[in-house]
């Protein structure tokens, strides 16, 4: 199975550490595809049509390059802390990019981590799953995953021997 992990974290941190340890999971059997969503040159979505949902952006950066990486995978793993009750910019970006290739989305398997110094049933990860749940409805996506933690430090996951096991294991679990 291909698996792509959008990493919308720039920091080397919390998200990362989830990331690494299922992606550590994952790989003996998996093709791992970490895509450093602050890394690519991704303008934002204007809106054109243009692209009609199948003939990819218009704009001259890395969007199709990017998301033709997003279509080829078997398995999309949204990977974000939570910035103002949201995914990260660079994230969510990618994601509106999206829209340029949405048609070739459709029945894809999903999962979503999500890391914030706030208790995991906070409001903000209860909108951040409902969002992912109505992108996952409309492009029938099979949401294969939820996975929310607390973390306020930076290293506070690196640190939690519980937590990367899980995701380990997780990760395991598509081997």
């Amino acid at each position: 199975m291909k698996i792509v992990i959008l990493n919308g974290s720039g920091r080397k941190g919390n998200t990362d550490a989830l990331i690494n340890a299922f992606a550590e999971g994952a790989k003996a059997a998996n093709e791992i595809d970490i895509i450093e969503t602050d890394k690519v040159n991704v303008s934002p979505c204007r809106g054109c049509g243009a692209c009609k949902c199948t003939d990819g952006c218009v704009a001259k950066d890395d969007s199709n390059a990017v998301v033709d990486r997003i279509v080829a995978a078997d398995l999309i793993v949204f990977a974000s802390p939570i910035y103002w009750w949201g995914v990260t910019a660079q994230l969510k970006t990618v994601i509106d990019k999206c829209y340029c290739k949405a048609a070739f989305l459709k029945g894809k398997k999903a999962g979503l981590i999500l890391c914030a110094g706030a208790p995991t049933d906070d409001i903000e990860f209860e909108l951040i799953k409902k969002q992912f749940d109505e992108m996952s409805e409309y492009l029938s996506w099979d949401m294969v995953f939820y996975k929310p933690f607390y973390a306020y430090n930076k290293d506070e996951i690196r640190n939690n021997p519980d937590a990367l096991n899980e995701m380990k294991e997780l990760g395991e679990s598509f081997c």
